[in-house]
């Protein structure tokens, strides 16, 4: 998709980042930044950078990085035509008509042409349902009390017993093979060929925030295995990114989302009128998805089942919205396994009770733990007494560890200053805070000369662009074809002449790049972490060093391509009378 340069640039000005991302994440200014945690990954530490100077945002945990289009298309899982359409809207910009390249045309039309397969695909299952071979399903589902009106509203469907009438009609409605079978809707083997991913099964279309139908779930009617199926991940479903049921609980303003195991627990909780209901897509709770329900709410309910295996999978969902910074509580079921069940036996008030009722996720980890071990029991007592130290150690923020302890120590009668001294005996053997957990260099690997240089190269592009009033001091010394990796050098190229013409624009320079991978390295190249220096002597010491020490891997680099090449030559000589003079070079930073 293309835009006139000029265009993407009024819209991308005209939305202040830092205005944009705090609708999305909770940012403190810090200097001349802003820091928050980092949507992108979980974290207990801010490591992520808003930087309203430059118009970009870097996350020093995991890399994120990009421009007010990049943050959009990754927190929102746009394209960038969506994410220009948001933003233009937002700012008041009227986009002219589309014009494409070609191979954005291609894209487009790709993505296009899945979600159309899909939308096909959900108007034939949600026919099939209501026509005669879809009785069983039809059955199924008014068994389980749901009304005509909330099947409507979730396009619920039936997928034939045969196993290849969709595809058949999908063909004949232009779709290929491929691209069915890249949709998820069909697979191929040699002795069947082309056929249904789904068949003899309710369906249940899943749809994103914008009500675009994007996968699939379907339950078997019978004995069949498995009971449930779902789509495969695709270019437009990302299962640790969406959630079922999202597109109607975003609007529900109910001051907190309910989060359930399965479909039907979304659907018979939103005909009772509890619409913030919402489900993971057939695989465990993610950090994806938490930081999308952070969008929406501080507040998570958890509305898991209540048997065992329910319970495990509360417990690792309440650390993961812990670390998203969600305030989560539980909701009691018992004596009923799920919420369908629970609404159907005791009624929408008797739900509403326990919604008010909801357990602390910290108080219910501690009554869960405690199943393990038998208070009449001395030893075992201690041992339980220790864990809870342990818990509480979790706790950064100590008016908040306070309040813990003092709800502990009073529900198990254990002592207020007994389990404080316990909890601090605790911390004194292993570290009262925990580090922030950030991606770990693979074992054994070490720093090389090669990675030393393009550090040197990216502290420079840092520095140039925190201190762009100094180029013209250096210019004579430093150019383009001194970077040594190729898209250091286009964003050095770009830099330089935004520079020289007083366009300074580093947020404009990841423009430049359509994919991804490379939009988080050019942001990285603006955002490398410079050692804190106090004093001006300190800083234009480090900054000549940096100079000097790309200048200086330029030369070599340079040295070793002699050959014939009479380019590396000039690059040569060059280099070495530029060495020589910065190496008796003062150069001020004012």
């Amino acid at each position: 998709m293309y835009y006139p340069e000029e265009l993407v640039e009024e819209v991308r000005m005209k939305n202040d980042i830092v205005d944009v991302i705090s609708g999305y994440v909770k940012l403190q200014k810090k200097g001349a930044s802003h820091f928050g945690l980092c949507p992108f990954h979980n974290e207990k530490s801010p490591s992520f950078s808003v930087s309203g100077a430059k118009q970009m945002y870097y996350c020093f945990g995991c890399g994120a990085g990009g421009n007010v289009f990049t943050f959009i298309m990754n927190y929102e899982n746009y394209t960038f035509g969506e994410a220009i359409k948001m933003l233009a809207e937002r700012a008041g910009v009227n986009l002219p008509e589309v014009e494409y390249s070609e191979e954005m045309r291609k894209k487009e039309n790709h993505r296009a042409r899945l979600l159309e397969a899909n939308k096909e695909a959900a108007k034939y299952f949600y026919y099939q349902l209501r026509a005669k071979q879809g009785e069983i399903g039809y059955r199924y589902l008014s068994g389980r009390q749901l009304s005509v009106d909330t099947m409507k509203k979730f396009g619920l469907g039936f997928a034939n017993k045969t196993s290849d009438d969709l595809t058949k009609y999908l063909k004949q409605k232009g779709f290929d093979e491929r691209l069915l079978a890249e949709a998820g809707l069909s697979s191929y083997d040699e002795q069947r060929g082309s056929h249904d991913k789904f068949w003899n099964r309710v369906m249940f279309p899943i749809q994103d925030i914008n009500h675009r139908v994007i996968g699939f779930g379907g339950r078997v009617m019978g004995e069949g295995e498995p009971k449930y199926l779902n789509s495969p991940e695709t270019p437009i479903f990302d299962k640790s990114r969406n959630l079922y049921g999202l597109n109607f609980a975003r609007t529900a303003r109910a001051g907190n989302i309910i989060l359930c195991e399965g479909y039907m627990d979304v659907i018979s909780m939103h005909q009772a009128g509890f619409t913030q209901a919402v489900a993971s897509l057939g695989t465990a709770f993610t950090s994806g998805q938490a930081n999308l329900l952070k969008r929406y709410t501080e507040n998570v309910l958890l509305a898991y089942d209540s048997d065992g295996a329910g319970v495990k999978a509360a417990l690792r969902a309440i650390g993961i919205l812990r670390e998203a910074g969600l305030t989560g509580k539980v909701i009691d079921l018992k004596p009923h396994k799920d919420p369908d069940e629970f609404i159907k036996n005791e009624g929408t008030e008797a739900f509403q009770e326990r919604i008010q009722n909801a357990e602390n996720s910290f108080m219910f980890e501690i009554r869960i733990l405690e199943r393990d071990y038998d208070l009449k029991d001395p030893e075992s007592k201690t041992k339980f007494h220790k864990e809870i130290a342990k818990k509480l150690c979790g706790f950064e923020i100590e008016v908040e560890r306070e309040n813990y302890l003092e709800a502990v120590a009073d529900k198990y009668h254990i002592g207020f200053e007994n389990l404080r001294r316990l909890v601090n005996t605790y911390a004194a053997q292993t570290g009262m805070v925990k580090p922030v957990e950030r991606p770990k260099q693979a074992a054994g690997k070490k720093t090389t000369p090669e990675e030393n240089s393009r550090r040197t190269q990216r502290m420079l592009l840092t520095w140039l662009t925190d201190y762009p009033q100094v180029y013209p001091r250096i210019s004579q010394y430093i150019k383009p074809s001194d970077f040594t990796e190729e898209l250091y050098r286009k964003v050095a190229e770009r830099l330089f002449s935004d520079i020289e013409a007083s366009n300074y624009n580093p947020a404009g320079i990841v423009s430049m790049f359509e994919e991804e991978e490379q939009q988080r390295e050019a942001a990285a190249l603006f955002n490398t972490k410079v050692e804190a220096l106090e004093t001006k002597q300190e800083r234009e010491k480090a900054f000549h060093d940096i100079l000097y020490a790309v200048k200086k891997n330029s030369y070599e680099y340079y040295s070793g391509r002699l050959g014939s090449d009479m380019d590396a030559l000039n690059q040569v000589i060059a280099g070495k009378k530029a060495l020589e003079e910065l190496g008796k070079t003062h150069i001020s930073l004012d």
